[in-house]
């Protein structure tokens, strides 16, 4: 669970029954600092004079507002549209896109109006009928540490789980997954679980849950019948990278019930970087040792007009066959939705 150094309400937010909630939650908490905005202006409340604190101070700010635009976002490949129930992590893992996405203080913020979300998402299930429309939960986010207070996945499964249109997925790199487990989900939110070694885990990815308790949250995911699916990012290529990449799948398949009802999916995402992201690690993360040399990697466009450096070729395809022999050969009832 998020317990913040300090929250935020922004206006008119305490008209909502969820902001209610988490004021009267955490109002007597000493340690935690109650800010009640009048104006726009929220980023003053958080301190830091250099990117350095004001990452660390961003990632301890809890603001709680309202979804004033409810146009969502595009969600492509994996889902038609973004489902904003949160932005910005707890965690801070010294690779994560996030960190040149959400500003120099990097808050996480939680939307207040979850039926005004749904009911919006609602419109966009309506506009595409007969088709299957897919919302993905957690685009520009980790919604698990703050489910405890904000209950959005909660009501947000339950949702779509009384929709034949409609399916939802979200990924999380935590393990605090009890309060889902008895939700009438019906088999329209897919659980997906970010994984990768311990090794990688232990190095760079700060605040998150261990491997054990990810893969934990999974099997009682699974148990509970929800679809489950594991997403393998970053792939780094280091000493003995292909051992514990195999340990990591191993541990899985012998965790797995032999009974689940959905193919459980894999996304494998190799490391990429873009010289803003760079330079913006080097700022808050100086003593990282995230391999970003530049002549290393190869240089290639993206969907999104804006460059990467990614491994060369040669490598691409090594973890390409590496993971696909791997998961071909340990699991049974599968599917690999892409290696990249």
């Amino acid at each position: 669970m998020f317990k913040p150094k300090r929250i935020i309400f922004e206006k008119d937010s305490l008209e909502y029954d969820m902001a209610k909630d988490i004021l009267t939650k955490f109002k007597d908490k000493t340690d935690i600092e109650i800010i009640h905005l009048t104006s726009n202006k929220l980023k003053q409340h958080i301190p830091g004079d250099d990117l350095f604190s004001q990452y660390r101070e961003g990632k301890k700010t809890l603001v709680v507002g309202i979804k004033k635009s409810l146009k969502f976002q595009s969600c492509k490949p994996s889902a038609h549209y973004q489902l904003p129930l949160v932005s910005g992590c707890m965690g801070q893992c010294q690779y994560c896109y996030l960190n040149t996405q959400l500003g120099d203080k990097p808050f996480v913020k939680i939307h207040a109006n979850i039926d005004d979300i749904l009911n919006q998402a609602q419109k966009y299930i309506d506009e595409r009928l007969p088709e299957i429309t897919i919302f993905e939960g957690a685009a520009t986010s980790d919604p698990i540490p703050v489910e405890y207070y904000t209950h959005s996945l909660e009501k947000a499964i339950t949702f779509f789980g009384n929709n034949e249109n409609a399916r939802f997925r979200f990924v999380t790199k935590y393990n605090d997954v009890d309060s889902l487990l008895n939700l009438e989900h019906n088999g329209h939110t897919e659980i997906r679980v970010s994984i990768n070694t311990s090794s990688v885990i232990n190095q760079y990815e700060n605040f998150t849950a261990s491997r054990d308790k990810r893969i934990e949250a999974s099997i009682k995911a699974a148990k509970a019948g929800y679809p489950i699916g594991f997403l393998v990012a970053p792939v780094f290529i280091y000493p003995n990278w292909k051992d514990e990449y195999h340990d990591l799948l191993l541990e899985l398949k012998s965790k797995l019930p032999n009974d689940l009802r959905f193919p459980v999916t894999f996304e494998i995402i190799s490391h990429r970087y873009t010289t803003i992201a760079k330079n913006r690690i080097l700022d808050i993360f100086p003593e990282n040792e995230l391999p970003m040399n530049d002549e290393d990697r190869k240089f290639k466009y993206g969907q999104f007009g804006y460059g990467k450096y990614v491994y060369p070729k040669e490598s691409i395809d090594e973890i390409k066959q590496f993971f696909k022999n791997e998961i071909e050969g340990l699991f049974d009832n599968k599917e690999i939705k892409y290696i990249i």
